[in-house]
């Protein structure tokens, strides 16, 4: 058994390591064989060099973004929460609030972008409303899919013990729906850096969004990819910092799913 868990968990690290390098060595090898110019794909070396030019830039920027994201995924999760537990509690609200949530999150968002530069002006308000606007949908969704899915031999157990309806609901129900609440927070997490660059590029003051614009529009291509890449480390590490955090606080669903 120890080994088994050396192994699983060297794998953990191993296998994703092993698939990037693979996929930066596939984007190297094409760019070379091929002769692609950096104008059009540029190769990591080009990319690793318009960091290293700008490094203070860059991360500043991308600081910004990060602001951003979490204050706007913060807010989206006490939202999200506080209306998926009023939507459980009470199900006359949830058939009248819930078709309108599915019609606000049916809107583009990067059409509603531009009108919010408008209503709030040009500071960070806007990109945060946007990155709420974007993340909280997932979270509502994981959420009443959690509380609604509680076995019900562990109600009637709850109502044998004499329990209330506030007990069963937050001593039962809701760490029931725990797992279900990190895959929202793992999906809306995700979205989150997704808004914040949605609202940047419609309004390219700060953040890594303005700096893909501002590079396109000076035909710097390492630069706009330097700045994607960040991103998607940005994305990788809010991701991971959520599963540690999942696994951190429920070691019992692992035992359960298992």
């Amino acid at each position: 058994m120890p080994e088994q868990r050396t192994s699983s968990r060297w794998s953990v690290v191993a296998l994703p390591a092993a698939g990037a390098t693979a996929a930066v060595g596939l984007w190297w090898g094409t760019t070379v064989i091929f002769g692609i110019r950096s104008f059009f794909l540029p190769a990591p070396p080009d990319i690793i060099a318009s960091f290293r030019a700008q490094p203070a830039y860059l991360l500043r920027e991308t600081w910004a973004t990060l602001t951003e994201t979490l204050l706007g995924f913060g807010i989206g999760v006490a939202a999200g929460l506080a209306i998926a537990m009023m939507l459980t509690a009470w199900r006359a609200v949830e058939r009248a609030t819930f078709p309108l949530l599915v019609a606000l999150n049916s809107i583009p968002k990067v059409a509603v972008a531009p009108l919010l530069v408008v209503w709030l002006g040009y500071g960070p308000k806007p990109k945060i409303v946007l990155v709420v606007l974007i993340c909280f949908f997932p979270i509502v969704v994981s959420t009443v899919a959690g509380l609604t899915s509680t076995p019900a031999d562990l109600g009637e157990l709850a109502r044998s013990l004499s329990a209330s309806w506030w007990q069963g609901y937050f001593k039962v129900r809701l760490p029931w729906a725990l797992p279900q609440v990190f895959v929202g927070l793992k999906l809306g997490v995700s979205l989150a850096v997704i808004g914040a660059v949605v609202a940047e590029i419609s309004s390219p003051n700060q953040g890594l969004g303005a700096v893909i614009v501002l590079s396109g529009s000076s035909l710097d291509t390492p630069l706009a990819f330097a700045a994607i890449v960040l991103l998607a480390l940005l994305s990788i590490v809010l991701f991971y910092l959520i599963v540690a955090l999942e696994r951190l606080l429920l070691p019992w669903a692992r035992a359960i799913s298992a």
